[in-house]
């Protein structure tokens, strides 16, 4: 029986079109704007340009929080962002976000707009503006940076390593599966071992570190993310699972993850969030069958 041929790189890569995969028509190896694209914009002082994925619903839990919280001035637009068709190389997004990854914000509060992007950016941008959901006491507010950060430095093996291998290659490749699942259980462990002792990521106080890690790890154990809950063992990150329930039962947190969400049951699509009342009029009903 003959041995397969070991994939050898060549001496230069060369972009091939036809990789295959989920996301291989939008895949590229090269940055900015593919088209002209003109985004809308609404009357509130945030708009918005997202899709509900765990970066987007970052984002769109920490408004809803913000405005459960009674603080009227984070009223947002929120504009939906199909990345499989391409918006995210539109003009108009490109020039808010050069990165070309949801989510992106524009901040039009002030006397001139602000330009934010990357998730972890937008919720620090939010935290100050209206000082809330980030520690006032200068030890805790470290703290809560320190697992910011760690979110957004350990997510990407999350998302494109562990998901990506798992539910999107167009090939099972046994290396990268165990590679990436090892990581994840080990960043799971992680979290267990801390929230072992700990209500929330700061202790007991709900903050953006919070926000920033459960659409990511508290997706993940809950079954809403990869469908992988019982292939990465998820009931035995007790504290882990206990957090996530805790944090999914929240107000905001059910209605954050309902914006720019274009998948899955009807009645919780939300493709635009223009107002409040858009979560009890059947709104996202009548914009999932548009």
């Amino acid at each position: 029986m003959s041995e397969e041929k070991q994939y050898e790189p060549p001496k230069v890569w060369q972009w091939n079109k036809d990789s295959g995969g989920k996301f291989a028509n939008i895949n590229r190896p090269i940055a900015g704007a593919t088209h002209e694209q003109q985004l809308k914009q609404g009357q509130h002082p945030f708009q918005l340009y997202s899709l509900a994925t765990p970066n987007g619903v970052k984002v769109t839990v920490m408004f809803e929080e913000l405005l459960e919280a009674g603080i009227h001035k984070a009223e947002y637009d929120a504009y939906l962002i199909d990345i499989s068709e391409g918006d995210q190389f539109g003009s108009d997004f490109v020039a808010i976000n050069p990165n070309s990854k949801i989510p992106a914000l524009l901040d039009v509060s002030g006397d001139e707009p602000v330009r934010v992007f990357e998730s972890g950016a937008i919720l620090l941008h939010l935290a100050e503006k209206f000082n809330a959901f980030l520690p006032e006491d200068p030890n805790k507010r470290t703290q809560c940076l320190n697992w910011l950060f760690w979110q957004m430095g350990s997510a990407p093996y999350l998302g494109g390593g562990f998901g990506h291998f798992y539910a999107y290659a167009p090939m099972k490749i046994e290396y990268c599966i165990d590679r990436f699942t090892m990581e994840v259980k080990r960043q799971l462990d992680v979290l267990d071992q801390h929230l072992a002792d700990n209500e929330y990521m700061c202790g007991d106080e709900y903050s953006i570190a919070d926000i920033a890690i459960w659409p990511w790890y508290g997706a993940l154990v809950l079954g809403q993310l990869y469908d992988a809950a019982v292939f990465i063992q998820a009931d035995s990150y007790t504290h882990v699972v206990r957090w996530a329930e805790n944090i999914n039962q929240r107000p905001a947190v059910k209605r954050g993850t309902m914006v720019n969400r274009a998948w899955g049951e009807k009645s919780q699509q939300l493709h635009e969030r223009h107002d409040a009342a858009d979560f009890h009029n059947k709104t996202q009903d009548k914009l999932a069958e548009s």
